[in-house]
Protein backbone atom coordinates (compact mmCIF):
# COMPACT_ATOMS: atom_id res chain seq x y z
CA UNK A 1 0.00 0.00 0.00
CA UNK A 2 1.25 3.48 -0.74
CA UNK A 3 1.04 4.93 2.95
CA UNK A 4 1.21 9.05 2.71
CA UNK A 5 3.30 10.74 5.00
CA UNK A 6 1.36 12.99 7.69
CA UNK A 7 2.84 14.73 10.49
CA UNK A 8 0.74 15.30 13.71
CA UNK A 9 0.58 19.25 13.19
CA UNK A 10 -0.73 18.83 9.51
CA UNK A 11 -3.76 16.41 11.07
CA UNK A 12 -7.66 18.01 10.95
CA UNK A 13 -9.96 18.69 14.08
CA UNK A 14 -11.67 15.60 14.76
CA UNK A 15 -9.62 14.74 18.16
CA UNK A 16 -9.77 11.08 17.20
CA UNK A 17 -9.82 10.44 13.64
CA UNK A 18 -6.65 11.40 11.66
CA UNK A 19 -6.97 7.93 8.83
CA UNK A 20 -9.47 7.80 6.72
CA UNK A 21 -10.02 5.08 4.34
CA UNK A 22 -12.68 6.08 1.38
CA UNK A 23 -14.41 3.03 -0.19
CA UNK A 24 -14.76 3.46 -3.81
CA UNK A 25 -13.21 6.05 -6.41
CA UNK A 26 -16.25 7.83 -8.08
CA UNK A 27 -17.49 11.12 -8.06
CA UNK A 28 -18.67 10.37 -4.61
CA UNK A 29 -15.68 8.99 -2.89
CA UNK A 30 -13.29 11.54 -4.36
CA UNK A 31 -15.34 14.11 -3.27
CA UNK A 32 -15.72 13.46 0.07
CA UNK A 33 -11.18 12.08 -0.35
CA UNK A 34 -10.80 15.89 -1.20
CA UNK A 35 -12.72 17.51 1.96
CA UNK A 36 -11.11 15.02 3.88
CA UNK A 37 -7.86 16.12 3.01
CA UNK A 38 -8.39 19.76 2.93
CA UNK A 39 -9.32 19.48 6.51
CA UNK A 40 -5.95 17.38 7.04
CA UNK A 41 -6.75 14.54 7.05
CA UNK A 42 -4.49 11.14 6.09
CA UNK A 43 -6.74 9.55 3.24
CA UNK A 44 -6.65 5.70 1.65
CA UNK A 45 -8.68 5.38 -1.08
CA UNK A 46 -9.35 1.75 -1.94
CA UNK A 47 -11.06 0.19 -5.33
CA UNK A 48 -10.25 -2.38 -7.59
CA UNK A 49 -10.63 -0.37 -10.89
CA UNK A 50 -7.80 -0.30 -13.21
CA UNK A 51 -6.10 3.34 -13.08
CA UNK A 52 -8.48 4.24 -10.23
CA UNK A 53 -5.47 6.51 -9.07
CA UNK A 54 -5.49 8.86 -11.76
CA UNK A 55 -9.01 9.23 -11.76
CA UNK A 56 -9.75 10.28 -8.62
CA UNK A 57 -6.56 12.46 -8.44
CA UNK A 58 -8.46 13.97 -11.50
CA UNK A 59 -11.83 14.12 -9.70
CA UNK A 60 -9.81 15.98 -6.88
CA UNK A 61 -7.78 18.36 -8.87
CA UNK A 62 -11.40 19.54 -9.98
CA UNK A 63 -12.89 20.51 -6.19
CA UNK A 64 -9.60 23.29 -5.59
CA UNK A 65 -11.70 25.95 -6.33
CA UNK A 66 -14.78 24.79 -4.82
CA UNK A 67 -12.22 24.11 -1.71
CA UNK A 68 -10.47 27.48 -2.22
CA UNK A 69 -13.41 29.28 -2.18
CA UNK A 70 -14.97 27.87 1.23
CA UNK A 71 -11.58 29.14 2.63
CA UNK A 72 -10.19 25.40 2.80
CA UNK A 73 -6.49 24.23 2.14
CA UNK A 74 -5.91 23.28 -1.08
CA UNK A 75 -1.93 23.77 -1.22
CA UNK A 76 -0.22 20.15 -2.11
CA UNK A 77 -3.79 18.85 -1.05
CA UNK A 78 -2.90 15.33 -2.54
CA UNK A 79 0.03 15.03 0.22
CA UNK A 80 -1.46 12.83 2.54
CA UNK A 81 -3.50 10.87 -0.46
CA UNK A 82 -2.56 6.77 -0.52
CA UNK A 83 -4.02 3.89 -2.86
CA UNK A 84 -4.73 0.50 -1.73
CA UNK A 85 -6.76 -1.65 -4.27
CA UNK A 86 -7.63 -4.88 -1.47
CA UNK A 87 -10.34 -3.41 1.02
CA UNK A 88 -8.79 -5.91 3.73
CA UNK A 89 -5.28 -4.33 3.81
CA UNK A 90 -6.85 -0.18 3.33
CA UNK A 91 -9.10 -0.62 6.83
CA UNK A 92 -6.48 -2.09 8.86
CA UNK A 93 -5.06 1.63 10.25
CA UNK A 94 -8.46 3.41 9.98
CA UNK A 95 -9.64 5.64 12.04
CA UNK A 96 -13.09 6.29 9.93
CA UNK A 97 -14.50 4.40 7.34
CA UNK A 98 -16.66 5.81 5.08
CA UNK A 99 -18.21 3.46 2.22
CA UNK A 100 -19.80 4.53 -1.46
CA UNK A 101 -19.83 1.58 -3.04
CA UNK A 102 -22.80 0.36 -5.83
CA UNK A 103 -26.35 0.76 -4.50
CA UNK A 104 -26.87 -2.45 -3.78
CA UNK A 105 -27.55 -4.63 -0.56
CA UNK A 106 -25.81 -7.89 -1.67
CA UNK A 107 -22.17 -5.79 -2.57
CA UNK A 108 -22.37 -3.67 0.89
CA UNK A 109 -23.05 -6.46 3.04
CA UNK A 110 -20.16 -8.46 1.59
CA UNK A 111 -17.94 -5.36 2.05
CA UNK A 112 -18.93 -4.46 5.57
CA UNK A 113 -18.05 -7.97 6.22
CA UNK A 114 -14.56 -7.53 4.91
CA UNK A 115 -14.34 -4.31 6.41
CA UNK A 116 -15.49 -5.20 10.22
CA UNK A 117 -13.25 -8.21 9.66
CA UNK A 118 -10.12 -6.05 9.32
CA UNK A 119 -10.49 -2.80 10.95
CA UNK A 120 -9.85 -1.45 14.27
CA UNK A 121 -12.36 -2.17 16.68
CA UNK A 122 -12.90 1.34 17.43
CA UNK A 123 -13.33 2.66 13.76
CA UNK A 124 -15.63 5.01 12.86
CA UNK A 125 -18.50 2.87 10.05
CA UNK A 126 -20.40 5.13 8.11
CA UNK A 127 -22.12 4.66 5.10
CA UNK A 128 -22.65 7.12 1.96
CA UNK A 129 -25.95 5.18 1.10
CA UNK A 130 -28.16 7.53 -0.83
CA UNK A 131 -31.72 5.22 0.22
CA UNK A 132 -30.78 1.67 1.95
CA UNK A 133 -31.01 1.69 5.78
CA UNK A 134 -28.74 0.87 7.94
CA UNK A 135 -30.43 -1.77 9.46
CA UNK A 136 -30.67 -3.74 6.53
CA UNK A 137 -26.25 -3.47 5.69
CA UNK A 138 -25.79 -4.13 9.28
CA UNK A 139 -27.03 -7.81 9.26
CA UNK A 140 -23.14 -8.93 8.01
CA UNK A 141 -22.19 -7.30 11.16
CA UNK A 142 -21.23 -9.33 14.19
CA UNK A 143 -21.04 -5.35 16.04
CA UNK A 144 -24.43 -3.83 13.99
CA UNK A 145 -23.94 -0.73 16.27
CA UNK A 146 -21.12 0.14 14.85
CA UNK A 147 -22.71 1.25 11.08
CA UNK A 148 -24.40 4.17 10.55
CA UNK A 149 -25.07 6.53 7.41
CA UNK A 150 -23.36 9.06 7.18
CA UNK A 151 -25.60 9.99 3.61
CA UNK A 152 -24.04 13.49 1.88
CA UNK A 153 -25.79 16.00 -0.34
CA UNK A 154 -23.91 15.67 -3.68
CA UNK A 155 -21.23 16.89 -4.32
CA UNK A 156 -20.00 16.01 -0.31
CA UNK A 157 -16.93 18.89 -0.85
CA UNK A 158 -19.41 21.86 -1.44
CA UNK A 159 -22.86 20.90 -0.05
CA UNK A 160 -23.13 21.48 3.95
CA UNK A 161 -26.13 18.51 4.46
CA UNK A 162 -24.96 15.60 5.96
CA UNK A 163 -28.22 13.23 6.79
CA UNK A 164 -26.64 10.89 9.71
CA UNK A 165 -29.67 7.81 10.02
CA UNK A 166 -29.11 5.20 12.60
CA UNK A 167 -30.32 1.66 12.04
CA UNK A 168 -32.15 -0.26 14.67
CA UNK A 169 -28.91 -1.44 16.26
CA UNK A 170 -27.06 1.74 16.01
CA UNK A 171 -25.20 3.14 19.42
CA UNK A 172 -25.45 6.08 20.23
CA UNK A 173 -22.17 6.83 20.90
CA UNK A 174 -21.49 5.63 17.51
CA UNK A 175 -24.38 8.13 16.59
CA UNK A 176 -22.57 11.10 18.52
CA UNK A 177 -18.98 10.42 17.05
CA UNK A 178 -20.38 10.55 13.57
CA UNK A 179 -22.47 13.85 14.46
CA UNK A 180 -18.82 15.26 15.73
CA UNK A 181 -16.64 13.97 13.44
CA UNK A 182 -18.86 15.61 10.41
CA UNK A 183 -19.18 18.46 12.07
CA UNK A 184 -15.28 19.36 12.66
CA UNK A 185 -15.48 19.32 8.90
CA UNK A 186 -17.54 22.24 8.73
CA UNK A 187 -20.57 20.18 7.48
CA UNK A 188 -24.33 20.80 8.96
CA UNK A 189 -25.32 16.71 9.90
CA UNK A 190 -28.70 16.08 10.92
CA UNK A 191 -29.57 13.26 13.07
CA UNK A 192 -32.67 11.71 11.42
CA UNK A 193 -35.10 10.47 14.47
CA UNK A 194 -36.59 7.74 12.69
CA UNK A 195 -35.01 5.22 9.85
CA UNK A 196 -37.09 5.51 6.23
CA UNK A 197 -36.35 4.76 3.08
CA UNK A 198 -34.57 7.53 0.73
CA UNK A 199 -34.34 9.51 3.66
CA UNK A 200 -35.38 13.09 3.86
CA UNK A 201 -33.27 15.43 1.48
CA UNK A 202 -33.78 12.64 -1.55
CA UNK A 203 -37.43 12.05 -0.86
CA UNK A 204 -37.93 15.62 -0.89
CA UNK A 205 -36.42 16.79 -4.15
CA UNK A 206 -37.91 13.48 -5.55
CA UNK A 207 -41.31 14.50 -4.42
CA UNK A 208 -40.95 18.28 -6.41
CA UNK A 209 -38.95 16.73 -9.37
CA UNK A 210 -42.36 14.47 -9.86
CA UNK A 211 -44.02 17.79 -10.47
CA UNK A 212 -41.40 19.31 -12.35
CA UNK A 213 -41.45 16.58 -15.04
CA UNK A 214 -45.45 16.89 -15.05
CA UNK A 215 -45.48 20.49 -15.88
CA UNK A 216 -42.77 19.83 -18.31
CA UNK A 217 -44.44 16.90 -20.06
CA UNK A 218 -47.91 18.26 -20.23
CA UNK A 219 -46.57 21.72 -21.89
CA UNK A 220 -46.83 23.99 -18.86
CA UNK A 221 -43.41 25.75 -19.24
CA UNK A 222 -40.14 24.46 -20.13
CA UNK A 223 -37.39 22.87 -18.46
CA UNK A 224 -35.34 26.22 -18.50
CA UNK A 225 -38.50 28.29 -17.94
CA UNK A 226 -39.40 26.39 -14.62
CA UNK A 227 -35.86 26.33 -13.49
CA UNK A 228 -36.01 30.02 -13.54
CA UNK A 229 -38.84 29.90 -11.61
CA UNK A 230 -37.96 27.83 -8.72
CA UNK A 231 -34.59 30.15 -8.73
CA UNK A 232 -36.32 32.90 -8.50
CA UNK A 233 -39.03 32.06 -6.38
CA UNK A 234 -38.87 29.22 -3.94
CA UNK A 235 -34.98 28.51 -4.86
CA UNK A 236 -34.13 31.84 -2.53
CA UNK A 237 -36.61 31.26 0.06
CA UNK A 238 -35.29 28.09 0.91
CA UNK A 239 -31.91 28.90 0.92
CA UNK A 240 -32.38 31.17 4.00
CA UNK A 241 -35.55 29.60 5.64
CA UNK A 242 -37.18 26.25 4.81
CA UNK A 243 -40.88 25.16 3.95
CA UNK A 244 -42.11 25.43 7.48
CA UNK A 245 -40.66 28.71 8.64
CA UNK A 246 -41.19 29.82 5.03
CA UNK A 247 -45.16 29.29 5.89
CA UNK A 248 -44.88 29.99 9.16
CA UNK A 249 -43.97 33.64 8.27
CA UNK A 250 -46.36 33.68 5.20
CA UNK A 251 -49.03 33.49 8.10
CA UNK A 252 -48.06 36.76 8.96
CA UNK A 253 -48.83 37.30 12.70
CA UNK A 254 -50.95 34.44 13.15
CA UNK A 255 -47.74 32.44 12.05
CA UNK A 256 -48.21 28.51 10.79
CA UNK A 257 -51.95 28.11 12.30
CA UNK A 258 -53.38 30.99 10.59
CA UNK A 259 -51.49 29.83 6.99
CA UNK A 260 -53.24 26.64 7.31
CA UNK A 261 -56.66 27.69 8.53
CA UNK A 262 -56.70 29.99 5.41
CA UNK A 263 -54.29 28.34 2.51
CA UNK A 264 -54.47 24.80 3.80
CA UNK A 265 -57.47 24.03 2.30
CA UNK A 266 -56.67 24.89 -1.36
CA UNK A 267 -53.53 23.42 -0.70
CA UNK A 268 -55.33 20.09 0.25
CA UNK A 269 -57.31 20.45 -3.03
CA UNK A 270 -54.21 20.65 -5.13
CA UNK A 271 -52.50 17.55 -3.49
CA UNK A 272 -55.72 15.45 -4.26
CA UNK A 273 -55.39 16.59 -7.78
CA UNK A 274 -51.48 16.11 -8.05
CA UNK A 275 -52.08 12.80 -6.49
CA UNK A 276 -54.64 11.69 -9.87
CA UNK A 277 -52.14 12.81 -12.13
CA UNK A 278 -50.45 9.72 -13.60
CA UNK A 279 -46.40 10.64 -13.52
CA UNK A 280 -44.05 8.25 -15.34
CA UNK A 281 -40.62 8.24 -17.63
CA UNK A 282 -42.54 6.64 -20.31
CA UNK A 283 -40.86 7.35 -24.02
CA UNK A 284 -42.84 10.25 -24.76
CA UNK A 285 -41.86 11.95 -21.59
CA UNK A 286 -38.20 11.04 -21.64
CA UNK A 287 -38.29 12.11 -24.91
CA UNK A 288 -38.94 15.54 -24.59
CA UNK A 289 -36.82 15.78 -21.03
CA UNK A 290 -33.83 14.80 -23.41
CA UNK A 291 -34.83 17.24 -25.83
CA UNK A 292 -35.19 20.60 -23.68
CA UNK A 293 -32.08 19.40 -21.86
CA UNK A 294 -29.93 20.59 -25.09
CA UNK A 295 -31.27 23.69 -24.43
CA UNK A 296 -29.07 24.26 -21.71
CA UNK A 297 -26.50 25.06 -24.11
CA UNK A 298 -23.30 25.01 -22.30
CA UNK A 299 -21.40 21.25 -21.42
CA UNK A 300 -22.21 19.67 -18.45
CA UNK A 301 -18.20 20.41 -16.62
CA UNK A 302 -19.30 24.46 -17.58
CA UNK A 303 -22.09 24.09 -16.34
CA UNK A 304 -21.50 22.35 -13.02
CA UNK A 305 -18.18 25.05 -12.58
CA UNK A 306 -20.75 27.58 -12.92
CA UNK A 307 -23.28 26.20 -10.52
CA UNK A 308 -20.69 25.36 -8.05
CA UNK A 309 -19.09 28.92 -8.21
CA UNK A 310 -22.49 30.36 -7.48
CA UNK A 311 -23.01 28.24 -4.64
CA UNK A 312 -19.77 29.08 -3.33
CA UNK A 313 -20.83 32.42 -3.24
CA UNK A 314 -24.60 32.01 -1.76
CA UNK A 315 -22.65 30.44 1.23
CA UNK A 316 -20.22 32.93 1.39
CA UNK A 317 -22.76 35.42 1.69
CA UNK A 318 -24.95 33.86 4.26
CA UNK A 319 -22.43 32.77 6.49
CA UNK A 320 -21.08 36.44 6.27
CA UNK A 321 -24.73 37.94 6.94
CA UNK A 322 -25.02 39.26 10.49
CA UNK A 323 -27.97 38.80 12.88
CA UNK A 324 -30.37 41.40 12.56
CA UNK A 325 -29.76 44.07 15.32
CA UNK A 326 -33.04 43.88 17.23
CA UNK A 327 -32.20 46.42 20.46
CA UNK A 328 -34.69 48.84 20.91
CA UNK A 329 -37.53 46.93 18.44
Amino acid sequence: MAEPTTTTSDLGDSPDIRRVTVVGGGVIGASWAALFLAHGLEVTVTDPQPGIDTHVRELIDGTVPVLRGLGLRTADLTRHLGFEPDLAASVRTADAVQENGPERLDVKRQMWRTIEENAPATALFATSTSGIPATDIATALRRPERLVVGHPFNPPHLVPLVEIVRGEHTSEETVERARAFYTSLGKNPQVLRKEVPGFVANRLQSALFRECVHLVAEGVVTEQELDAVVTSSIGLRWAVAGPFQTFHLGGGQGGLPHFVTHLGPGMEERWDQMAREHVAFDEATVATLVEQARDFGAGIDQLAAERDRKQVALMRALAETPAPDTDGV
